[in-house]
């Protein structure tokens, strides 16, 4: 079962796709977000959660203070759930704006004109490292200044390669997930 952790929407139980996806666990997201808070990187924020799934991370985001959040799912399956749990935390928070996208997250990249100041890509694993490279090559022009990007990989991946004006700040292991930390200069 996954809830939201923390703030506006509190102790929401969210549904997660019953296939095809890959949870960020409830110790990451725990961690991620204080980290998050402590760096005041949500009050406010416009989020992009590329590779959605279940909507956990952006709807966490706007229990915390963010604004914005735009979730994008490949899945039919998986962008159905998101959507039910988008309704959920709407009526807790509800002045958010939130929406979800049923597409690729390159091709939302290729057609959105919103600019994020926090961007979640949590791919499944089995996406190879050159296809999130390529999905990364896309961001900069819908990156504000400073804009946070979190890259969710397996452990044994290695470092993403990002694109000019996108530097990797620090990353952090929590089993066989590794978490890294990139910035827009």
């Amino acid at each position: 079962m996954t809830r939201i952790i923390a703030g506006l929407a509190r102790s929401l139980t969210l549904v997660v796709p019953d296939a095809g996806t890959r949870p960020t666990s409830d110790r990451v997201r725990e961690s991620l977000f204080g980290a998050l808070e402590s760096a005041d990187l949500l009050h406010e924020a416009v989020v992009l959660d590329l590779y959605a799934g279940s909507g956990a991370l952006a709807l966490e985001a706007i229990s915390r203070g963010a604004v914005q959040a735009e979730l994008v799912e490949k899945s039919p399956r998986a962008a159905g759930v998101a959507e039910r749990n988008t309704r959920t935390v709407a009526r807790a928070v509800p002045d958010a704006r939130i929406r979800v996208h049923r597409a690729s997250a390159d091709a939302f990249l290729r057609t959105t004109s919103v600019t994020f100041d926090l961007v979640f890509i949590d791919p499944p694993y089995d996406i190879s490292d050159a296809d999130i490279a390529a999905t990364l090559a896309l961001l900069p022009p819908h990156l504000s200044p400073g804009a946070a990007v979190i890259v969710e990989r397996s452990s044994r991946s290695p470092e993403p390669i990002l694109p000019a004006g996108v530097t990797i700040e620090r990353s952090k292991t929590y089993g066989d997930t590794t978490l890294w930390w990139a910035f827009a200069g």
